[in-house]
């Protein structure tokens, strides 16, 4: 129990049936934007911890983007906390979705499913990134378009950045303003990098992906067929990736 510590809820948000935000008041230990801790729940006779990202700036009151697993063991519960509820956080973070593991590039992708957005947004308030990269990419595919959650907080974070563009896909839906199908569909066919204006190049190209493991897998493997390979320290590549369950 050394490394946990007892958070209370400050505030959340809904984003849609499924989907919403905890914003915790808790003295946790400075971490790197695209890291995650553990959140937890403690009865008298177990408990249950499972792993989220970080959504906020290092320095900023930790939040955590979740989505409820109605046969879950721990988020049915953490999607009925108040204002003022407590709950066990771990205190370190740990992950290595992080942009100094990224090697030097031009064009930074950044594409996520579902919650697997949080890390990404943490890094565009964090700030280093907008020195880091010529051109920046957020790729976020959902369901539907009321999964599409910070949505404003992105526009909020990148306004006036000529730089940086925002490509959200829904799958299921048509929607105004996003693109319809799948990720990994726009990768085969070319239209996610006609879209953005940019091709996926050994030489320019850094991508981070986060989401659930199909995508991660079926993304990983179109991206290869454009001749971008998995970073690895003893092997340096494009790609960089963490499954979200």
């Amino acid at each position: 129990m050394a490394d946990w510590i007892t958070a209370r809820v400050k505030a959340r948000k809904t984003w849609s049936n499924n989907l919403f935000s905890l914003v915790l008041d808790a003295d946790v230990a400075t971490f790197k934007a695209g890291q995650f801790t553990k959140l937890a729940l403690h009865t008298d006779d177990k408990k249950v911890a499972r792993a989220y990202s970080y959504v906020n700036a290092p320095g900023q009151d930790p939040e955590f983007y979740v989505i409820t697993i109605p046969e879950g063991q721990l988020t049915p519960w953490l999607a009925n906390l108040e204002v003022g509820d407590e709950l066990l956080v771990q205190h370190s973070a740990a992950g290595f979705l992080t942009l100094d593991e990224v090697p030097c590039g031009r064009d930074l992708w950044l594409m996520a499913t579902g919650t697997g957005v949080g890390p990404f947004v943490s890094m565009l308030a964090e700030g280093s990134c907008w020195q880091q990269f010529e051109n920046i990419v957020l790729v976020h595919g959902v369901r539907f378009a009321d999964e599409l959650g910070y949505r404003r907080q992105i526009a909020e974070l990148t306004e006036g950045r000529s730089q940086f563009q925002y490509i959200p896909f829904v799958s299921r839906e048509d929607t105004g303003g996003t693109q319809t199908g799948r990720i990994t569909h726009a990768i085969s066919d070319g239209s996610l990098e006609r879209k953005a204006g940019l091709p996926f190049t050994p030489e320019h190209s850094r991508v981070m992906l986060c989401g659930n493991p199909q995508m991660v897998r079926d993304t990983l493997t179109e991206l290869k067929n454009k001749g971008l390979q998995k970073h690895l320290r003893r092997k340096p590549g494009q790609i960089l990736m963490e499954n979200y369950w």
